[in-house]
């Protein structure tokens, strides 16, 4: 009796801190919202310093930072007086892989549309629609300003590690299809000195793209084209790249996709599919990309796929497999490579 009780209480607490994470979540929302994390650069500051240049009540905000501290999220100098833990370093936005943007927008697009998961769960269709009169990316396309929070969020997480195994030497131009701000166009310009690039993305995305090649010194290598993949796919390129893209949509949509890249790409060239691979129904879920496909769930219309979904996928779109590279670790993306049939 003593160990069941033991083993219901530990159970207890644990589904309590999981009910207050989305607490937690908010508060780390708020402090970048503000930008705290930025102000704190430097070292410890007063909370009425904080408040006075953030914009904050400071009895607020002291409470606020109180309450982070206790879990280990900021640090207690002095009376009212606080600094970074490495954890809130990251919400900085002047440090390399920042999480302040994805912290913005999983505050507010992404915990709304959660908090009407129900209705997701009940109907089938994204919660996301219903709380914003519209789908994800026609809210992005009419509002600029949460577009670029979301090329930005994007971008601190866009280089799959895979990519490193992938072979492109000997390719002269690569076409990154839905590309995002840049990231993955950057990295491969920068690690094939004689290669050129496009990047084919909607509007917003294509003006950080333009920002982020110019800051690493590659503007001059890279074309940079504003459209929908939906409509067409710039052609004559060596190699092409979706990565996290087709996951985004449903299987139609990304049917479409794919054959829009299967008519633009001339014999030889070679697509690269960067996707999470979800394990086949008899086998355990990967926790990591449970949640993502959570997100998918809520947000999109799309959902992650097996790795034998999207073999079937890129078939009927008329490629044929030249391999994959299975990512190692929870959450991490494979690379499936692909050749005109």
């Amino acid at each position: 009796m003593a160990e069941t009780s033991v083993a219901g209480g530990f159970a207890r607490r644990k589904l309590l801190g999981i009910l207050s994470s989305s607490w937690v979540a908010q508060c780390c929302y708020a402090v970048a919202k503000l930008g705290v994390p930025d102000l704190l650069a430097d070292g410890p500051r007063s909370v009425d310093e904080l408040a006075e240049v953030s914009g904050a009540d400071p009895d607020a905000l002291a409470r606020l930072l109180r309450g982070m501290a206790s879990i280990g999220l900021f640090r207690r100098t002095a009376p009212r007086t606080y600094a970074l833990t490495s954890v809130t370093d990251c919400l900085r936005s002047d440090v390399p892989h920042s999480l302040r943007q994805m912290a913005v927008l999983d505050g507010e697009e992404v915990f709304r549309s959660f908090a009407d998961i129900l209705h997701t769960v009940r109907t089938g269709a994204p919660a996301f629609d219903m709380v914003y009169g519209e789908p994800f990316y026609d809210y992005l396309n009419g509002n600029h300003a949460v577009a670029a929070t979301f090329a930005d969020a994007m971008n601190a997480n866009q280089v799959p590690k895979t990519l490193a195994s992938c072979d492109l030497s000997g390719v002269g131009t690569l076409v990154d299809v839905g590309g995002g701000s840049g990231g993955l166009l950057a990295e491969v310009l920068t690690t094939y000195p004689l290669m050129r690039g496009v990047l084919l993305e909607l509007p917003e995305a294509v003006r950080a793209a333009g920002k982020k090649l110019v800051e690493d010194g590659l503007a001059g290598r890279a074309d940079l084209v504003e459209g929908s993949f939906f409509d067409g796919v710039p052609s004559g390129g060596d190699a092409y790249v979706l990565a996290r893209v087709l996951h985004n949509w449903s299987d139609e949509k990304a049917m479409r996709i794919l054959r829009h890249v299967r008519a633009a790409m001339r014999p030889g060239a070679r697509l690269f599919v960067f996707e999470q691979l979800v394990p086949e129904e008899d086998s355990d879920p990967d926790a990591a990309s449970g949640m993502v496909d959570l997100l998918m769930l809520v947000l999109l219309e799309g959902h992650d796929r097996t790795e034998e979904h999207y073999l079937r996928l890129l078939t009927d779109a008329g490629f044929a497999l030249e391999t994959v590279n299975h990512g190692n670790g929870p959450n991490a993306d494979s690379a499936i490579v692909v050749v005109a049939a």
